[in-house]
């Protein structure tokens, strides 16, 4: 986690910075394999050199980027869920839970499809 200790010290909300990095510390420590890195200044997840998942803050939500191969597979579970999305990215509002059961599917689905991805993006 210290990787993201600046980034997270930039967010002025206390609430916003807690929650982003409870949902940072939950993906380092569900998936250990996946390498927590900042780029672009923004925080996010990669496996063997290639993207699985960003994170980036907004005034009023958490962006979450999946690509858009996994805004397209799990759209029914984003509208099910209650979360806006964008064909990158998808957004969870500060005031609504987050949906950890999701963030799991989509970043196995990121991480079993680009499997034998040898480029950062798809």
């Amino acid at each position: 986690m210290e990787v993201f200790a600046d980034y997270l010290a930039s967010i002025d909300n206390p609430d916003h910075r807690e929650r982003t990095a409870k949902i940072l510390e939950w993906v380092t420590t569900k998936f250990p394999n996946l390498e927590p890195q900042i780029k672009w200044n923004t925080p996010m997840f990669s496996d063997h050199g290639t993207f699985i998942m960003g994170f980036s803050t907004a005034k009023q939500h958490m962006s979450v980027s999946p690509e858009e191969a996994g805004i397209t597979k799990f759209a029914n579970d984003l509208k099910q869920a209650g979360y806006s999305y964008t064909k990158g990215l998808f957004r969870i509002p500060w005031k609504e839970p987050v949906n950890y059961e999701l963030l799991e599917k989509m970043i196995k689905f990121n991480i079993q499809d680009k499997a034998g991805h040898t480029s950062f993006w798809r």
